[in-house]
């Protein structure tokens, strides 16, 4: 029965961990799209540079919500090496949009703002799984301790 108990315990962390990623990750997208259609439509800036801006203001505000929020029971390492990892890896995330939106562009000829952003939005899905999975595994270590466990609720009904 432990090995399964254990086993729900690590389940429901996760599940937690993907919930604060979730809630962190949208306001980082919510910045990123409204940072990169006011950059690249309003203000004319260039496809790579309008992303490179939005994403990296949505890195910082992401950066500092997931280290102290979603992976906040981890193992931290020192803040310059999670900060070093986490921007290099953003940094791949960011590669992984901007290629979906310049092959969108470039190689299927696409400049209908809708379908360049509809690019643009799967790139940052995308780019999502692989920064959830690539900061549990190289950013933020492994769980301080067992996975903390919720405390019993007990018996509601009594006798």
């Amino acid at each position: 029965m432990s090995l399964v108990r254990g086993l729900i315990e690590q389940v429901r962390h996760l599940v937690h961990e993907i919930a604060k990623f979730g809630v962190v990750g949208t306001v980082g997208f919510i910045v990123t799209e409204v940072g990169f259609n006011l950059l690249h439509f309003s203000e004319g800036l260039g496809l790579f540079t309008s992303n490179a801006i939005a994403t990296g203001v949505a890195a910082v505000i992401t950066f500092v919500g997931n280290k102290y929020w979603t992976f906040a029971q981890r193992g931290h390492q020192s803040t310059t090496r999670e900060t070093v990892w986490f921007f290099v890896l953003n940094g791949v995330g960011a590669l992984i949009q901007y290629g979906c939106a310049w092959t969108a562009k470039n190689a299927f000829g696409v400049t209908d703002k809708y379908l360049l952003n509809v690019a643009f939005l799967f790139g940052i899905g995308v780019a999502t799984l692989f920064r959830f999975w690539s900061y549990r595994k190289w950013v933020w270590g492994e769980p301080l301790g067992p996975v903390p466990e919720e405390a019993p609720q007990g018996d509601l009904i009594r006798g």
